[in-house]
């Protein structure tokens, strides 16, 4: 039996899920994600249609533990608009590096907000091919990991202060 398409997508694509309990109400949070260039990076053109884009220096960590080396990759970050949801509500989100782009993931997903929960899953490619997987079963899923969960710290920090 053949392998279907999204078998085929899955051996490619890696997922991440990040979670954290968020400090501000949703409604706080949706206007950090309005207010995005006052904490993210100023919005740049071209942008995907209904989807703003950010110069961003996104951060790549290599370990869980704060004590390790933690790298910024300049990055393009396209943010959706804010879409409902009960008791909360989701925003499309994706990234890819602004220099360099087949070295580094290329990532799309969601970030959903709710009262008790601030979410960041999707799905990247790891770049070069077979290999890159290998090294992303290694190494890179752990940076993927850490980078959505300083993303949603960022965007978390933004919401307590009025993204000043």
């Amino acid at each position: 039996m053949a392998a279907s398409v999204s078998d085929t997508l899955e051996e490619q694509l890696s997922r991440v899920v990040a979670r954290r309990r968020p400090s501000s109400e949703p409604d706080r949070l949706a206007w950090a994600i309005r207010a995005a260039r006052s904490w993210l990076g100023p919005e740049v053109q071209p942008a995907p249609p209904g989807m703003s884009r950010h110069q961003a220096d996104l951060r790549l960590r290599v370990s869980d533990r704060r004590s390790v080396v933690t790298f910024a990759k300049a990055a393009y970050v396209d943010i959706g608009p804010v879409k409902p949801l009960d008791g909360g509500w989701e925003v499309e989100v994706a990234w890819r590096a602004s220099t360099l782009a087949p070295l580094f993931p290329v990532f799309s997903g969601t970030i959903v907000a709710s009262r008790y929960e601030l979410t960041l899953s999707g799905w990247y490619a790891p770049p070069g091919g077979s290999l890159g997987r290998v090294a992303d079963r290694a190494l890179l899923h752990i940076a993927a990991e850490g980078t959505a969960r300083l993303l949603l710290g960022q965007l978390d920090d933004a919401a307590a202060r009025g993204a000043a």
